[in-house]
Parts: C-alpha cells; sequence; structure tokens
C-alpha cells in the first residue's frame, strides 16, 4: 500500500458512490449505461473469487465487498426499480457488449501468467475492465446530454485508473522484481480510452459551461 494505491481506490469508491447518489437520490439513471455496469459487475464477480481461497487484509475484504455489491446494486436499480429503469435509455445504450466480453475471454486464455482457472478469470477481469468503460463513451457521445453527477462519476472512474498507473510506477522504483506486464498493459490502454473523455471535462470545467463530447 501507497499514497498512490490508496488514492487510486478512494477515487474508485468516489465514483461508485456518486453514480449511486444519482440513482438512489434522483431515482434517475439518465446517462447511464446498463451495459458498462454489467461489465463492471462481471469484472468484480471473476477477479474477486480469491475472496473464497484466501485472506488479505480487512482492507481489501471490505473493498472488495463494496465493489461487488454496489456493481450489483447498480445493474439492479437500473433493471427492475420501478421508477429508475424508466429513465434508462435504452434506445441510445445499444453497444453490443458481448463483443467485448468473447475477445477478453480468448485472450484471458491465451495470454495469462499461469493457466489455471482462478489465474484465467483473474486475467479476464483485467482485459475486460480496460474495456468496460467503452458502452458508456458511446452513450454518452450518441445522447449529448451529460448531467454533472455522470461526468462526475465517468471522470472519478477513470482518474482512479490514472492512480494506479503512478502506483505501478511507484512499486517498480521502490519493489524489486516488480513487474506485472499484463495489468500494466491493460491498465494504460484504458487510460487512453479516457484521453478524450478528460480532454472535454476538464476543458468545460475551465470554461464553466455544460460537458457536450462530440459525435
Amino acid at each position: 500500500m501507497n499514497a498512490f494505491r490508496l488514492a487510486g481506490d478512494m477515487t474508485h469508491l468516489i465514483s461508485v458512490l456518486v453514480l449511486l447518489l444519482k440513482i438512489h437520490t434522483i431515482k434517475s439513471c439518465a446517462g447511464v449505461s446498463l451495459k458498462t455496469q454489467e461489465l463492471y459487475a462481471l469484472v468484480f464477480a471473476t477477479r474477486y473469487l480469491d475472496m473464497f481461497t484466501g485472506f488479505i487484509s480487512l482492507y481489501n475484504t471490505v473493498m472488495k465487498l463494496i465493489f461487488l455489491g454496489s456493481s450489483f446494486s447498480i445493474v439492479w436499480y437500473i433493471r427492475r426499480h420501478k421508477m429508475v429503469r424508466r429513465s434508462y435509455d435504452k434506445e441510445h445504450d445499444t453497444f453490443r457488449h458481448q463483443f467485448i466480453v468473447l475477445p477478453c475471454i480468448l485472450l484471458a486464455l491465451l495470454i495469462h501468467e499461469r493457466f489455471t482457472f482462478m489465474e484465467v478469470m483473474w486475467t479476464f477481469s483485467i482485459y475486460l475492465e480496460a474495456v468496460a468503460i467503452l458502452p458508456q463513451l458511446v452513450l454518452l457521445q450518441r445522447t449529448k446530454n451529460i448531467d454533472n453527477l455522470t461526468g462526475q462519476y465517468v471522470f472519478f472512474l477513470g482518474a482512479y485508473r490514472a492512480l494506479y498507473i503512478l502506483n505501478w510506477v511507484y512499486r517498480y522504483f521502490t519493489e524489486p522484481h516488480y513487474v506485472h506486464w499484463i495489468t500494466w498493459i491493460a491498465g494504460f490502454v484504458q487510460t487512453l480510452l479516457y484521453a478524450d473523455f478528460f480532454y472535454y471535462y476538464l476543458n468545460s470545467l475551465k470554461n464553466n459551461v455544460k460537458l457536450t463530447l462530440p459525435a
């Protein structure tokens, strides 16, 4: 644990809380991609299988439970809550996320550190998280109607991964033999996907105008 890792975890947590705040208090999921939320639920479900095989720390376990519970709660809200689901933009949230899942499964089977069930599932979750935001970004480009909370959610979600990159750099120079190419490459790809959004988000803050993304 270091400052960059802790900041990344807290930023990730803030992103989830911002989205839950919007859904629970406003009773709206306008601008939120169900496809992305389902992908994140799958990411956490496959990554945290080690909860059943070992214990790392109380902090680690609590954070895993929070991300698991929140991701499935958000999916439930959008799919089942009688008020929230009315605001779901099904017409524009049409990204075929199965075309993301299948390549990630194949890639995990081909490129991994060890060929075990747990390791392949963990690797799959890393690959899937790298591209899980795509349906959300596509939805925001299509609707051009980005409210403050949705924009903040996506920004904090991207900032979490950027902070994790700093964490990896720090650990590379402070820990001997710290090399994880799969995680690093997937993390850089994930951060690059946010680059365009970061530009327009920070530009909107600077000019105090409503956030919009180009088509």
